[in-house]
């Protein structure tokens, strides 16, 4: 019988085999090379910069290869010709023998031997051949640069002291024209500071930060030598983005990623927000003193500047531009910047130019209905005359240094009936004056160019030009109203309980209160902080004012912004109260977000009577703060007002030997200036009489001596000034002190009496006068 059949397992297929491995590899192989990649781009996302990496200045060289777009429009732009070296490529004036002649001097412009120079008159009245070395600027004018002081400690790379002629191109008009300053018509002389070879016509002091990329002043005030340097002669790439050496190693690497902990490398400038960019900008197009040189692209810009407020005459009271405040100031007023509007929407960043034409360049945003805002029915202008340009009406010109218009960035509503109240400018004046040209006699009208002729002229007593301006305030202000109705747009204006306060009527202090404590952003920073401000010009604050300053500073809403919070730790930092209070106040301040708040507590503090009940541990923190502030004010060490404050600072620490240096210092540095002599002096007397049973006879005789040194050696420069500005009473007052300071009894009368005569009512002048007569009725 057969077996039964059993059933047997298939023989394995070894094509199958094969290919279950093939798959099985090709898959684990996929694995591991993914896992490969991936530690990969994980070492390399890892493997970064050092943390403490230092960014360098590298030059726009670096940039070209990957930014040939935007190299090309800034070549050429107003940043790539702030300055350079005078070339037959970059000079712009004649300088084929062509003369000009101011106050009887003549100078003239030539060339020699390929080279740029000026005949005019130097620092010693003479004159004499200067060599231009820099040009300055491209258009609407050009100015010219004298290097002094070239001694053989002056490297190579660097600048010597550089003076700024007065003597300027007009690039619009093919003229040299004379700039004066805005206040003076005569004739300046060699030892006036304004004077082109005076310190206010310094490159240095006056112009280089902000014309030059990573400047160091460099000035040696031992030696009284400037060594300054620049890594680019113009305002180049990195003065707005920041030094670039880390942004270029990372980009000539080959790795996927920027840097986790540096990101680009650069200043992060494209943020949800405009502050970044704007406060980038702010640095250069703002009026503002320095609290630290080493600011650089993307820092807050209260961690190294404090923003000059709206000051008379920097301001009108209502914020409007007077004299040049270069953009910033005026601009963080308006609703466009509390709308998050950024310079680039307006300007390209890299040609500065606006990126449109006329009326486009606000209707590119303001894209309401047709018929809205560019059309007669709003402007109630003929379309293409000037009245018909926002820009006209809402960011109105004035012009600086003689050829220069500039436009008001506050781009604000006109208010002529502020104008027919108080005085105050408006743009629909500024065009409609001009038809008031009729009344005047023609000599008269040589001087009014442009609005802020009548303005100024006006404000300087002339009563014609007055009423002139108040009937077009008036006639524009009925315009108005015809125009738009009698519920036009004229809310209540910070300016008038400003104004209001100035002539202190009664409620005006109550008023400026209710504008500082304001916190919904309907009343700009710069504006509250100007009212808590403006209520110390009126003498120590009221306790009102101390109690609103004390509530802004217990707040941390997004409207107290540094430069409010500043002001209100000045108010509480000069209240008369018990000194314990204002130390509980302010100690925390100096843990401030910014240098700017910080150093202003410090300030208030190192008073001597709260320094001297600060524990050990708190006096250190603010003496901390102190260096800091000392290094501050020696980023501008060529200026004798930098080591005056030092001093003061010094005084109020008891750190006397240290003041009487830098006051020494002061004079070294500036020694026809006034203010350090005088405050030396005062200093030297206080400590005389503090020690005078532990000094010598002879060691008292020299102090003596030098204290009557001082007080002669200042009476000529306060003179000078006091001559200068004759109707100034403060500068007749502190003439007619130094006078009887030195011991000159009858020129002191008749200062004191010139200042009384130009301020009857200051009662600080009728004591010192009535102090002095009984002094001297006193003497046999």
């Amino acid at each position: 019988m057969p077996k039964p059949s059993q059933r047997s397992s298939p023989a394995p297929d070894p094509s199958t085999n094969r290919g279950l491995s093939r798959r099985t590899l090709l898959a684990t192989g996929l694995v591991l090379t993914l896992s490969l990649l991936g530690a990969a781009v994980l070492a390399d996302y890892f493997t970064g910069l050092p943390l403490d990496a230092e960014p360098r200045f590298v030059g726009r060289q670096s940039c070209i290869e990957c930014h040939q777009t935007e190299v090309e429009a800034f070549n050429g732009s107003h940043h790539d010709r702030a300055m350079d070296l005078a070339t037959e490529e970059t000079v712009r004036g004649d300088f084929d023998d062509a003369t000009i002649e101011t106050h009887g001097i003549v100078s003239r412009m030539f060339k020699r031997d390929g080279r740029f120079f000026v005949n005019t008159e130097g620092p010693d009245g003479e004159l004499n051949d200067f060599e231009v070395k820099y040009v300055f600027g491209y258009e609407p004018l050009q100015q010219y640069m004298v290097e002094f002081d070239r001694t053989a400690e002056v490297k190579e790379n660097e600048v010597a002291r550089l003076q700024v002629l007065r003597i300027s191109w007009d690039t619009e008009k093919k003229r040299w024209f004379y700039l004066s300053p805005p206040d003076v018509s005569e004739k300046l002389e060699p030892d006036d500071p304004l004077h082109w070879t005076g310190i206010a016509q310094r490159w240095q002091t006056m112009c280089a930060e902000c014309h030059s990329t990573d400047l160091v002043i460099g000035f040696d005030d031992q030696d009284l030598v400037y060594h300054t340097t620049f890594s680019e002669i113009d305002v180049s790439c990195e003065a707005c983005h920041g030094p670039a050496s880390l942004h270029v190693e990372m980009a000539k690497s080959k790795s996927l990623f920027w840097d986790r902990h540096h990101g680009y490398g650069l200043a992060k400038l494209k943020t949800e927000s405009n502050t970044a960019q704007v406060e980038t900008c702010a640095p250069c197009h703002s009026r503002r003193g320095v609290l630290s040189d080493d600011y650089q692209a993307g820092d807050a810009f209260c961690d190294h500047f404090n923003l000059e407020i709206l000051r008379d005459p920097t301001y009108f009271a209502d914020g409007q531009v007077r004299d040049e405040d270069y953009v910033y100031g005026s601009f963080i007023q308006s609703k466009m910047y509390h709308k998050n509007i950024r310079c680039t929407d307006c300007h390209d960043p890299h040609s500065l130019k606006l990126k449109f034409t006329g009326n486009q360049t606000c209707t590119s945003c303001h894209q309401h209905p047709a018929g809205k805002y560019d059309t007669p029915a709003h402007h109630h202008h003929a379309p293409g005359t000037p009245g018909a340009s926002c820009v006209n009406c809402h960011m109105p010109e004035r012009t600086y240094m003689e050829v220069d218009p500039r436009r008001d960035h506050s781009i604000r509503i006109p208010r002529p009936d502020l104008s027919v109240k108080h005085g105050l400018p408006n743009a629909c004046s500024g065009c409609h004056v001009e038809d008031q040209l009729d009344q005047l006699p023609p000599a008269a009208r040589e001087s009014l160019n442009e609005y802020a002729d009548w303005q100024e002229q006006a404000l300087a007593g002339d009563a014609q030009l007055a009423d002139l301006i108040l009937k077009t305030d008036e006639w524009c202000d009925a315009a108005c109203e015809k125009w738009y109705g009698k519920e036009r747009h004229r809310e209540p204006h910070f300016a008038e309980p400003l104004l209001n306060f100035r002539e202190r009527k009664p409620g005006s202090a109550e008023a400026l209160l209710e504008i500082a404590l304001q916190t919904d952003l309907q009343t700009a920073a710069i504006a509250r902080a100007t009212a808590l401000d403006e209520l110390l010009t009126a003498g120590p604050p009221s306790p009102q004012a101390v109690k609103a300053a004390r509530e802004l500073l217990a707040q941390t809403t997004p409207a107290q912004e540094p430069i409010v919070r500043a002001a209100a730790i000045r108010v509480v930092g000069s209240a008369p109260i018990d000194p314990r209070a204002i130390r509980k106040t302010l100690l925390p301040e100096l843990s401030a977000n910014t240098r700017l708040e910080r150093q202003d507590a410090a300030r208030a503090l190192v008073q001597p009577a709260i320094y001297s009940i600060l524990t050990s541990n708190e006096r250190h923190r603010v003496d901390l703060i102190l260096l800091d502030i000392k290094k501050s004010l020696m980023a501008t060490n060529d200026r004798a007002g930098a080591h005056m404050a030092w001093a003061g600072i010094c005084e109020q620490r008891g750190d006397f030997q240290e003041a009487i240096s830098a006051y020494e210092t002061a004079i070294s540095v500036e020694p026809k200036r006034t203010g350090a002599r005088t405050q030396l002096a005062s200093l030297l007397e206080q400590m005389t009489e503090a020690e005078r049973e532990r000094l010598q006879p002879d060691v008292l005789q020299r102090r003596q001596d030098r204290i009557q040194q001082l007080r002669k050696e200042e009476l000529p420069f306060l003179k000078r000034d006091a001559d200068l500005v004759p109707d100034n009473a403060f500068l007749q007052y502190r003439l007619g002190l130094a006078y009887y300071l030195a011991g000159e009894y009858p020129q002191a009368l008749e200062q004191l009496q010139r200042a009384i005569d130009l301020e009857p009512q200051n009662q600080d002048y009728q004591l010192a006068l009535r102090l002095l007569k009984e002094k001297l009725a006193e003497q046999p």
